[in-house]
């Protein structure tokens, strides 16, 4: 195979210009992202990636700081952005950047809907061009300046190829007729933009949370508050300081003294580093006033009931389809149809906004089958 020019990097503020008065005179663009979740406390968007039909493109936003010249870009529906597994692409550009995505192609998203067994973007380049991606790279520290050639090389890989994956995909969605699901379901990613519920109190969001009683739900607050603090001062991931488990199991048990964390399994190594920090986080725990968790009001059982019969029926239909059952009924979807028990296909079109393939294709076996949980 012939090799690949070098990619251009692209670090300064003339160059940015540049790119997006480039980029704007495409009709499509492939699009990535890098970010150095497994290596910081706090997680950004380190590298971003463009492929065009003439050119890869890589862009530097830890020497930048400013992406505002590709903002119109990503806004621009005449523009067509193609990604592989767009949902935490879209997190890390509005988190970091405010950039908002329309009209977007997720190559991922369409091998899902064409069911296919392999979705990876390792796995669908092997299977249509005979490339293959160097896995050990899947874990590389983004924020390492400079970037190594060959780690250069492998970014660049993410986009290069996507634009032909992307037409190879299209046309097999067309020739079965689920081109319109597919747009139907891009769209429908586009609408997060990276925008995720309010977040829960912290001790919320862990497993086994809901086994704890107020006063060791005040431990667990502390022990989460210790750690936070630890992992920003180390520049490091939460779960590199303390695992989540250990949480629950120090606020369960409010160990007193370093032989008991010993008993409890920590080793010699987190004892040594972090036992007397754990300690007085469990100890300030103890001593706080207990805490009460927030309840959500439990659900009916008219809705529960709707939701199982919802769940039912589209692990039957995603049988039938040969995908997986969230292509059938994305999870908001069935929650909003639950909820809402609609009793026509305009009300069922309420609960399933943006959804006329959806509707028109499954609306009269999702309506019977909540019908017979009213």
């Amino acid at each position: 195979m012939k090799p690949l020019p070098p990619p251009a990097w692209i670090a300064t503020p003339d160059a940015l210009a540049r790119l997006a008065d480039e980029l704007r005179r495409q009709p499509r663009l492939a699009v990535d992202t890098e970010s150095n979740s497994l290596h910081a406390y706090r997680e950004q968007v380190c590298l971003l990636q463009f492929s065009t039909p003439q050119a890869d493109y890589l862009v530097d936003p830890l020497a930048l700081k400013d992406l505002s010249p590709l903002a119109p870009l990503f806004a621009d529906p005449a523009i067509e952005k193609v990604f592989h597994a767009v949902e935490y692409d879209l997190i890390g550009l509005q988190r970091d950047h405010g950039i908002k995505i329309v009209n977007l192609f997720d190559t991922m998203q369409a091998a899902r809907i064409l069911g296919y067994k392999r979705v990876g973007l390792d796995g669908l380049l092997s299977e249509k061009f005979g490339i293959q991606m160097n896995k050990r790279y899947q874990k590389a520290d983004w924020g390492r300046r400079p970037l190594p050639p060959d780690l250069l090389n492998y970014a660049r890989l993410d986009t290069h190829y996507l634009l032909d994956l992307r037409d190879l995909l299209q046309a097999e969605l067309t020739a079965r007729g689920l081109w319109p699901l597919a747009l139907e379901e891009f769209a429908r990613l586009a609408l997060g933009n990276g925008n995720n519920k309010p977040e829960e109190a912290p001790w919320q969001k862990l497993g086994r949370a809901h086994r704890l009683d107020g006063q060791q739900l005040a431990v667990l607050q502390e022990l989460w508050e210790w750690r936070e603090g630890r992992a920003r001062r180390l520049d490091r991931p939460v779960f590199k300081v303390l695992g989540e488990k250990w949480l629950i199991v120090l606020a369960q048990r409010m160990p007193a003294g370093l032989e008991d964390l010993s008993r409890l399994g920590l080793t010699g190594r987190q004892i040594h580093a972090y036992g007397r920090e754990l300690l007085a986080a469990v100890e300030r725990g103890r001593q706080a006033a207990p805490l009460r968790r927030t309840h959500s009001s439990r659900p009916g059982q008219a809705y529960l009931d709707r939701l199982e019969a919802l769940s039912q029926w589209r692990k039957g239909a995603a049988r039938k389809m040969g995908v997986d059952s969230d292509i059938v009924l994305p999870r908001p979807f069935m929650h909003a149809i639950a909820e809402r028990a609609p009793k026509t296909l305009a009300d069922l079109a309420e609960a399933m906004p943006n959804a006329p393939w959806r509707i028109e294709r499954f609306g009269p076996q999702i309506l019977a089958a909540i019908q017979k949980k009213r």
